[in-house]
């Protein structure tokens, strides 16, 4: 029991670590919307903030539709990490243990971003990952121009404790075959990610796969 839960503590602090290390690394070292080939060009470094959900989903552009994202979060992460715990208690197989702290890694990792990342980076107006339309929150954007500032008046959203934006940097770059009717020519996986969403993303695909070990009593009482 103490191994297990050494391994588990072990496997969370360093996949949050490799989480947040790449963010850092992405947030100092890349332009917004710049790209990089990964691995020759079908995988790349596209890096973009998402001010929401999967996909840029959002529940809207007030601070309210922000905070009640992120409180959802939390309320999530304590109950994905209270079901970790039960489940050690249980003495609950291995694999099963590390798909559950996958899920909770992603979940913590992506909203660690929106906890602090406004303040341990300087929050720029210009900067069109932070314009929202409908915030009623103006602020000014100067840019220098051929060696003179303009300034302009710019709505952005909400920004500080709770509220800041996910970084997200991987992305597939395959396209279906162009024969194929409907998608041809789009790509398969459009969606840009990050190590958290990987980690979901694994955690989630682990218990599908294995749910018949992993839920074998439910099955039997669903069949009765």
């Amino acid at each position: 029991m103490k191994n297990k839960l050494t391994v588990l503590i072990v496997l969370i602090l360093s996949f949050l670590v490799i989480d947040q290390l790449i963010k850092f690394g992405i947030k100092i070292n890349f332009v917004e919307g710049q790209s990089q080939p990964l691995i020759g060009n079908w995988f790349v470094l596209n890096y973009i903030e998402n001010p929401g959900m999967a996909f840029g989903t959002t529940f809207g552009s007030s601070i309210w539709a922000k905070l009640g994202l992120s409180i959802f979060r939390i309320i999530a992460i304590f109950g994905i990490g209270y079901y970790l715990w039960t489940e050690y208690r249980k003495d609950s197989s291995m694999d099963f243990l590390v798909a559950i702290s996958l899920i909770f890694i992603g979940a913590l990792g992506n909203l660690l971003d929106s906890m602090f990342y406004d303040f341990f980076f300087s929050f720029d107006p210009c900067n069109y990952y932070n314009y929202m339309e409908g915030t009623g929150n103006f602020e000014n954007c100067v840019q220098s121009i051929h060696g003179q500032e303009y300034s302009r008046a710019v709505e952005v959203r909400h920004h500080g404790f709770l509220l800041g934006n996910v970084v997200d940097m991987f992305q597939f770059n395959v396209q279906w075959p162009k024969a194929i009717p409907y998608v041809g020519g789009k790509q398969v996986f459009p969606a840009i990610w990050n190590f958290a969403d990987a980690c979901i993303t694994t955690g989630v695909g682990l218990i599908l796969v294995r749910n018949k070990k992993y839920f074998p009593k439910e099955k039997k009482q669903s069949a009765g």
